[in-house]
């Protein structure tokens, strides 16, 4: 009995230390302490914690009322800070301190103070230091200064100017499968290669229907295999190209040592020749139907479903014509191997096909016939062959593939059709194509190359019935996206091609919802606003009020629509975070809030219908225009708080600056991780900021380019988010691009634009990648930023003022070269322009041809002397040498500038 007393006696003294210990740890809790140094005084305003408390502020000479705080004139704008119960941690819930003043306001992580690295904020005039630094505002700018350390865009500057070949060397070479077909046709053959980078067996043909793989008979088969050479070996011995640099007739070039395998391979019709008036098309829902991603109205379902009823009954059958030379380039004889394309990917795939060499048929049954191979004209022998050939001998291999197998009596008359003739029409059907858009002529071949392929690349893929019919912009293998399509559209209204362009849009409008809602794939809810920014493109180029007052209704139901929407976000709580915001996803994330994309794109859309209806309702337009004025002030008033309460974040000189969320919802940059999330997607942790984020803000017309947040916003996404001055994953989201091109960043600008497409694009038939990690081939919105950042780099409208060339290399006017544009379209309309330099480098001329009622009031040209050599004279315009920059005002219609060195 007396054991267990004294042992309770014990265990009872050792819970009074340990609570003792426990209260007197707490009493004593550690704090962390901070300086704000404001370079100037007279500073009033309040701190807060977020996951903190703040115990006390110090000031040697103010006024401290709880966490409120004055400074007067001529004091010292210097205070002391002491936090609890902070969190210091890396990771989620970190304590933020803001400092609310009343001029700029801003935040910070309190682990981010250090000794090293103080908090430096000269936009604001205000440093934050560790406890220890006695140094002030001044002395840490100088120490700063002093260690010449440089931003991402500061780098460039010093930099010579990009260049692809450059960029090519240190950037990823993602070749792209190749993809023929005649246009507005869904009925597509999609190569590929067995490339290092395609991981082939061999040579891969894919017919599809848009984005849908057609399937072989009697098979699981999707796709042909088909191998030329003795394999695939340790070289990537493969070179290939556009006819012409640009048409969408294939050139591939396989060195398989002394033997040299050229090959031809396009699309045209069996039974016709391929002449435009022989292209019936494809009618818009049934290439919906075989589009990924499509969501259908009910109404719109029942149409699909009647129209896939004779969804194949086509016209003319659709044929790939591949003609293969193969020559002997050694001394002594050699072979080469041939076989025939054959259902499956690999060898192991078991054969559901017989071949007769009498005929030269791959056949299913024998009125299923889906190949004829012939060698030199004659049925091949055997469908896997080796042929001798002399020193200098050629050999001639073709196969003819229809789309989906025909009838032997199609299959005999297929056969005697002659090559050659239906490569003439196929050049001849895309040189008149081409001849119909505007003519661009550029010193480097390779992007020349690349505008008009890209121009085919965007017309094959948009399918609608011929000749008058809607047409489907579609984006790589997805349906039309507001979003997505709208530069494809931007792009077909730059080259000329208006009623293409015409036609696009009133895919949208034949697709509107009921309500006015205009939301095609998936459940994306950017796209009203960016169709009706669209139409207002449309009508700056075209002043088309006939298709304007057709389309009146549907377009007021759709601005209507997003008022709606708007006017059910004005609520009070929302004040200062998404006012009068609507709230969706933009792109896959599933993030449904209150993004500046979504909202910019909604109030650019209002504000570009108010400004086109005023030939037409000027009512409407004024409603409109208010309306979007408002939309635009909420959302500039949601972004002040923003600004004052999302981290500020280091820059590579060693300034720092505020932030932007991508939605109102965010306290800070997603990729801060302030929340406890798990977002990764597509590749990377930057999609919601670099990619779909603040940027818009900017492009859509709502901060000011020139303004200090569009400095600051420039600065720290180029820092944080860009590899190579170019985002990730699908790059040509980001709109820090247009934001270089506006404001003439030329060295900035070109290493994004080179970076990108070197990466991005196949670098020898030109076709883009949706993503950087080959997901999505064919993919038309990247390809048509491109071609828009390519535009951008040669002219750009603002306001009244068209400017040529702010952002070309400098290269680009070397001795003796020349870029011509020949009726480029504008706001202004059409447009002819022309530069050259001499032979010597002593002259460099430009002329200017705009003659249309609508031309501009001013015109400024861009004219970089390739070693940067100033003037002796200039003729035609003022010049100002800072910026190489030829002004004509008033600008008549025609301007002849020379300038002299």
């Amino acid at each position: 009995m007396k054991f267990i007393k004294t042992f309770l006696r014990e265990i009872t003294v050792t819970l009074f230390i340990l609570i003792s210990m426990m209260t007197s740890y707490a009493s004593v809790q550690p704090t962390f302490r901070f300086h704000i140094e404001w370079k100037n005084s007279n500073i009033r305003g309040e701190i807060t914690a977020t996951n903190g408390k703040i115990n006390k502020i110090t000031v040697s000479k103010g006024t401290i009322k709880g966490n409120s705080f004055r400074i007067p004139v001529n004091a010292k704008a210097r205070l002391t800070v002491e936090v609890s119960d902070y969190n210091n941690a890396p990771g989620p819930d970190p304590t933020v301190i803001s400092v609310k003043t009343s001029g700029q306001s801003f935040s910070f992580f309190l682990r981010d103070i250090h000794n090293d690295c103080p908090v430096f904020i000269p936009d604001y005039n205000v440093v934050i230091l560790a406890e220890e630094e006695n140094r002030s505002f001044t002395e840490i700018g100088n120490d700063i200064a002093q260690r010449n350390n440089l931003t991402k865009i500061q780098r460039i500057e010093n930099e010579e100017e990009a260049s692809f070949e450059a960029a090519a060397l240190a950037t990823r070479n993602m070749s792209v499968p190749v993809l023929l077909g005649i246009s507005r046709d869904m009925r597509l053959f999609e190569i590929s290669e067995e490339l290092e980078d395609m991981a082939q067996e061999g040579k891969i043909i894919r017919p599809r229907y848009a984005s849908t793989d057609v399937g072989l008979p009697d098979s699981e088969n999707r796709a042909y295999l088909y191998a030329l050479g003795r394999g695939v070996g340790v070289r990537n011995n493969i070179i290939r190209r556009l006819d012409e640099g640009y048409m969408p007739i294939y050139h591939s070039e396989l060195v398989d040592d002394d033997v040299l395998y050229h090959t031809i391979s396009f699309v045209s019709f069996a039974e016709t020749p391929l002449i435009t008036a022989e292209n019936k098309g494809t009618h818009f829902v049934v290439s919906d139907r075989h589009s990924y991603g499509r969501t259908f109205t009910e109404e719109k379902a029942k149409e699909a479903d009647e129209k896939m009823k004779t969804a194949y009954d086509f016209q003319n059958s659709i044929v790939l014509y591949c003609r293969t030379t193969i020559e002997n380039t050694g001394r002594v004889p050699r072979y080469a191997w041939i076989k025939s394309p054959r259902p499956g990917m690999g060898w192991w795939q078991k054969k559901v096909h017989r071949y007769d060499e009498e005929t030269g048929f791959s056949f299913y049954t024998d009125d299923r016939i889906f190949c004829i191979g012939l060698l030199n004209g004659k049925p091949l022998q055997n469908e896997e062959l080796a042929i001798l050939l002399q020193p200098g001998e050629k050999a001639e291999y073709d196969f003819f593939m229809p789309h989906t197998p025909i009838s032997k009596e199609k299959a005999v008359a297929l056969k005697e059709q002659s090559f050659e003739e239906r490569l003439k029409e196929a050049r001849i059907y895309w040189e008149q194509k081409r001849a119909t858009a505007a003519t661009v002529r550029l010193p480097e071949k390779r992007i020349e190359e690349m505008l008009q392929a890209g121009l085919f690349h965007l017309d094959l893929i948009t399918y609608g019935a011929e000749p008058q019919g809607t047409l489907a912009p579609n984006v790589g293998s997805y349906s039309p996206i507001g979003t997505e399509s709208s530069p494809i559209i931007l792009y077909y209204l730059s080259m000329g091609w208006h009623d293409v362009a015409k036609r696009a849009l009133n895919y949208f409008m034949e697709t509107q919802r009921p309500n006015g809602h205009i939301q095609n794939y998936q459940d994306y809810e950017s796209e009203t606003g960016a169709v009706l920014w669209i139409i207002g493109e449309y009508m700056r180029y075209t002043h088309d009020t006939i298709w304007l007052n057709k389309n009146k209704e549907k377009i007021v139901k759709a601005c209507e629509y997003l008022i709606s929407w708007r006017n059910k976000n004005k609520i009070d709580s929302l004040k200062g975070r998404g006012y009068g915001m609507i709230d969706g996803k933009v792109a896959d994330p599933e993030d449904h809030y209150h993004q500046f994309m979504l909202n910019g794109y909604a109030c650019m859309g209002l504000s570009r219908i108010a400004e086109a209806m005023k030939g037409i309702d000027t009512t409407s337009a004024d409603r409109l225009k208010k309306e979007s004025d408002e939309w635009k002030k909420d959302i500039l008033e949601t972004v002040k708080t923003l600004l004052a309460i999302s981290p500020v974040v280091p820059l590579g000189d060693g300034r720092w600056v505020p932030t932007l969320p991508p939605w109102t919802e965010a306290d800070g940059p997603r990729a801060l991780y302030q929340k406890k999330e798990t977002f990764w997607s597509h590749s990377t942790f930057t999609v919601a900021d670099a990619l779909l984020g603040p940027m818009y803000l900017l492009f859509c017309e709502i901060i000011d380019p020139e303004s200090l947040e569009a400095k600051m916003l420039l600065e720290y996404q180029s820092d944080l988010f860009l590899q190579g001055n170019s985002a990730f994953s699908q790059p040509y989201y980001s709109r820090h691009n247009w934001l270089q091109a506006k404001k003439k960043m030329v060295k900035p600008f070109l290493n994004t634009y080179y970076h990108t497409f070197a990466a991005h694009a196949d670098r020898e038939t030109y076709n883009f990648w949706e993503h950087m990690y080959r997901l999505t081939p064919h993919k038309t919105h990247e390809e048509a930023w491109f071609l828009m950042e390519t535009r951008w780099m040669l002219y750009m409208e603002e306001e009244e003022t068209l400017n040529l060339f702010n952002t070309i290399p400098r290269r680009w006017l070397e001795k003796g070269k020349s870029i011509e544009l020949k009726g480029v379209r504008s706001y202004f309309g059409s447009l002819d322009v022309s530069m050259s330099a001499d032979s010597h480098l002593d002259v460099i001329r430009a002329t200017v041809k705009c003659q249309n009622p609508s031309r501009p009031k001013i015109v400024k040209i861009r004219i970089p002397h390739p070693k940067s050599k100033k003037p002796v004279k200039v003729e035609g315009g003022n010049y100002d040498e800072q910026s190489e920059v030829v002004t004509i005002i008033p600008f008549e219609g025609e301007a002849n500038i020379v300038v002299t060195y």
